[in-house]
């Protein structure tokens, strides 16, 4: 079963959401809050797998509210929920430690399964943010620092590569001729060195780092 925070200072909001949730059988919204404070104070005390966090909130912000928790260590995976796909919150929510960003438009169904994915490690990015990002990194100057990935293979570097230029692992299996297994082994691997929570995390990385440039730049 998975344990979802629900975090949004609108009533209505949470509650939309609470009706969304409840009626898949894996998944148990176990509480909710209206300001990131109380989202710090309830992962603490109601430890969920996954924390549906707003952006804008009183007291404190919903990034805000990400970065305490990643600095507390909490194994609370946040998917950030806002209206705005704006490059500073995409960017701030991420380096806080957030797993994923989707925007409040995305349909029902692309929601619970953004939840399922995270729960169980992966990273997400809505189309729209993703786009985003890779404009933002096209915008940098193509010089690769080799210091953030010097630790990986020359197989690792492949493997990174084609994640973060959005391949499954399924693709990246049949673009390298090997094993999805493998493929598995390897993002494990590239986490586990780089110090990464998730895939979102590496593809981040790959752009920093200009390991790779978007297509076209």
């Amino acid at each position: 079963m998975i344990r979802v925070l629900v975090v949004d200072d609108q009533d209505l909001v949470r509650a939309g959401f609470r009706m969304i949730l409840q009626a898949e059988p894996d998944i148990a919204v176990v509480g909710e809050a209206a300001d990131g404070q109380a989202a710090v104070d309830l992962v603490a005390e109601l430890d969920p797998d996954v924390v549906l966090m707003d952006v804008r909130m009183p007291r404190m912000s919903g990034l805000e509210a990400t970065r305490r928790l990643t600095e507390l260590g909490c194994t609370a995976r946040v998917l950030v929920l806002t209206t705005f796909d704006l490059d500073e919150y995409v960017f701030e929510a991420l380096r806080g430690g957030a797993a994923g960003f989707l925007l409040k438009t995305t349909p029902a169904d692309q929601l619970i399964n953004g939840i399922r994915a995270v729960a169980a490690g992966d990273g997400l990015l809505a189309p729209s943010v993703t786009r985003r990002l890779i404009e933002q990194f096209a915008r940098q100057p193509a010089v690769p620092d080799t210091r953030a990935t010097g630790t990986l293979t020359t197989r690792e570097l492949e493997v990174l590569t084609l994640l973060a230029r959005g391949l499954n692992n399924s693709e990246i299996a049949s673009s390298l001729h090997i094993e999805a297994s493998t493929v598995k082994s390897h993002v494990a691997n590239i986490l586990a060195k780089l110090g990464l929570r998730d895939r979102t995390q590496a593809v981040v990385l790959a752009y920093e780092s200009g390991l790779i440039r978007p297509t076209g730049s």
